[in-house]
């Protein structure tokens, strides 16, 4: 009974701590984040604690997103065609359980 406890009380915390919104967060972005939907499933991109501004790369004929100091494919299906990005840059919605849900390019140069 004790290490259930120890458990449920780990994963609360955890749970707590995805929550929040990335470090230097521009709060002004949240509703704009909360607006966006994942392509062809229109489910939740999720929220601030999720969507980021990010760099971004072409490899080939993919994209590429820094994600946690790594470069992560971007699958197909996650990219949103959206114009009306305020942040400027590349936004992706990323958890280490379900990996990146949501893409929004920046401006290509």
């Amino acid at each position: 009974m004790k290490r259930l406890l120890a458990v449920s009380a780990l994963v609360a915390v955890a749970g707590t701590a995805l929550g929040r919104p990335q470090p230097g967060a521009d709060m002004t972005y949240a509703p704009w984040f909360e607006s966006l939907r994942q392509p062809g499933t229109g489910m939740s991109c999720c929220s601030i604690a999720d969507c980021r501004q990010t760099d971004f790369r072409i490899a080939g004929n993919r994209y590429e997103a820094l994600v946690d100091g790594e470069w992560r494919t971007v699958p197909p299906e996650t990219i949103i065609e959206r114009s009306d990005n305020p942040t400027g840059r590349a936004v992706v919605c990323y958890t280490p359980y379900r990996g990146i849900m949501c893409f929004i390019k920046g401006p290509e140069t």
